[in-house]
């Protein structure tokens, strides 16, 4: 099948929770959902697509949202859902009852960036550690890095 092809098919299948779908450069098709329609979109790739492994999950901090893109690869392309929060309210739903390995990614998105992802199976922290403070988001733009001062033994500082 080629992008064309599942460009419209896509597009048909999704109706209106496809809000943008793109094909910028071969084997690279981008669909952008609401939130509430994510699940039903991951379900869509991974049945009637092919589309069952979960490269990763990128985050970006826009400002007024947080942008998520999950990465899928087919045998065929890569399909990219883009989806957006927003910062006053970060919720995601979970993915893992469709794609199980998407926990990982799910469980660093809410520690980097304090996201909710609602209905997640194991919410614990992941590359943080445990004394890390609570409310601070490592990949938040107005996150700010401390650095300790530097003390080199046996001479100044």
């Amino acid at each position: 099948m080629s992008d064309t092809d599942i460009v419209a098919n896509l597009t048909r299948d999704l109706g209106a929770k496809a809000l943008e779908i793109a094909n910028p450069a071969p084997r690279r098709i981008f669909v952008r959902v609401a939130p509430a329609d994510l699940v039903a979109a991951v379900t869509l790739l991974r049945d009637g697509y092919d589309c069952a492994f979960l490269s990763t999950i990128t985050g970006l901090d826009a400002g007024e949202t947080f942008e998520f893109l999950y990465h899928f690869a087919s045998p065929v392309t890569t399909v990219h859902v883009r989806t957006a929060v927003p910062r006053t309210d970060p919720r995601l739903p979970s993915i893992c009852p469709v794609i199980p390995g998407a926990v990982l990614y799910e469980r660093e998105l809410q520690e980097m960036f304090g996201v909710v992802v609602e209905g997640i199976p194991d919410g614990r922290r992941l590359n943080l550690p445990d004394d890390w403070p609570d409310g601070v988001f490592p990949l938040r733009k107005d996150w700010k890095h401390v650095r300790p001062e530097e003390v080199i033994p046996g001479g100044q500082s």
